[in-house]
């Protein structure tokens, strides 16, 4: 054998150490943002990668197209429902490691259909813990909840700081909301991602599954086509370039830590490689105190980039919309030593010119579309 032969089986070896030996990383929605993002960053390791995805959201089949373009080998595709256990068995199966995101994500849309949100979210979840429970060597798992599982934080006490609201309490001003929060769904949404955050981290408990909940705040990046109801950051952009007007609702003073999604994906990655001995807890995962931004103040950075600050409405507080929430990440920079590298005014100037060139670029045709029926569809686009 010689070197350049040697070096080629070594890097196999590692290949197949990190897909289990042949078996799949699954991302349930992994058509979308988040997913799409960590797919592709598990691809170019050489990994091999099932994305489960029903294709419903708008967006996300340019989000496939462009996965299936960029990694010809090594993807494979499931066009199907978390709410169709067989499916997602089937799917689960293959794996050695599950990354559920899929779920409805809109608080505005449980409100509309709080059934179809929780057979979505709760029973969603449900369905993949049980097909992870009954595999002969169950998959580790780490599910994306949200910090609608704290509510309002309507007992936060909080003063007006310029643009932004921030809290009395000097250790919360600090550091954030940590994971010793009271749990307080509240809307709908809250309660079905609430549901599943407590069954992904129960099953741990009463099953022994490898499984880590994070708490998620507001995550931006590349990929990402954000609408009024989820992905804000985007959206705010989106509407600017567009020379559209964008819709505050409230004050415009309520402030979110932003993250950047490639820091997110470091975070999973740190999280799977840890998963012994991180399974069974729950960690908040956002910008932490250093990203903090305001609406008001991303508007104002949207002008410094645009050069004419965006026309803006307002419109009145919506249900469960929390005028303060910040991800105390301590507990997982403590187990990890992850921390964000990307700051909210690097990561918004890199967002807006990703999406000033996606805005220049003819739509691709995705290789797959939605199906008619319920009935799953697997694509496989790489061997």
């Amino acid at each position: 054998m010689n070197g350049r032969d040697a070096i080629d089986s070594a890097a196999a070896s590692r290949r197949r150490a990190l897909n289990g030996g042949g078996r799949a990383t699954l991302i349930t929605g992994g058509a979308g943002f988040v997913g799409a993002n960590l797919a592709h960053r598990l691809l170019s390791e050489g990994q091999r990668v099932l994305v489960f995805d029903n294709l419903s959201r708008p967006g996300v089949e340019r989000n496939l197209a462009w996965l299936q373009q960029t990694h010809p080998h090594g993807l494979d595709v499931m066009v199907a429902d978390v709410r169709d256990a067989d499916a997602v068995e089937r799917a689960v199966a293959r794996a050695d490691h599950v990354f559920h995101f899929a779920a409805q994500v809109a608080v505005t849309t449980s409100l509309d259909d709080p059934r179809e949100d929780f057979a979505v979210n709760a029973l969603g979840t449900l369905n993949v813990l049980e097909a992870a429970r009954a595999q002969p060597a169950p998959p580790s798992l780490v599910m994306t909840s949200t910090n609608k599982v704290y509510g309002g934080l309507d007992d936060v006490a909080l003063e007006l700081d310029g643009q932004r609201y921030g809290p009395a309490d000097a250790d919360i001003a600090a550091h954030g909301i940590a994971e010793t929060r009271p749990l307080d769904f509240h809307s709908p949404y809250g309660c079905s991602k609430g549901t599943a955050d407590q069954y992904v981290r129960d099953y741990a408990r009463s099953y022994g599954l490898r499984t880590v909940v994070f708490r998620m705040s507001c995550i931006y990046g590349w990929r990402q086509f954000g609408t009024e109801d989820q992905g804000w950051v985007a959206h705010f952009l989106l509407r600017a370039l567009a020379g559209e007007p964008i819709t505050l609702f409230g004050d415009g003073r309520q402030v979110r830590d932003i993250l950047f999604v490639d820091d997110l994906v470091d975070a999973f990655l740190r999280a799977r490689r840890g998963i012994d001995a991180l399974a069974g807890r729950v960690f908040n995962i956002g910008g932490g105190p250093g990203n903090v931004v305001s609406l008001l103040e991303l508007i104002d950075m949207i002008g410094a980039l645009e050069g004419q600050r965006p026309e803006t409405a307002h419109e009145g507080w919506r249900t469960g919309d929390q005028r303060y929430y910040v991800s105390d990440t301590r507990a997982f920079q403590a187990a990890t030593g992850w921390r964000p590298a990307v700051d909210a005014r690097q990561g918004v100037e890199r967002l807006h010119g990703w999406l000033r060139e996606m805005r220049a670029q003819p739509l691709p045709q995705a290789a797959l579309r939605q199906p008619t029926s319920r009935r799953p569809t697997l694509a496989v686009t790489g061997r």
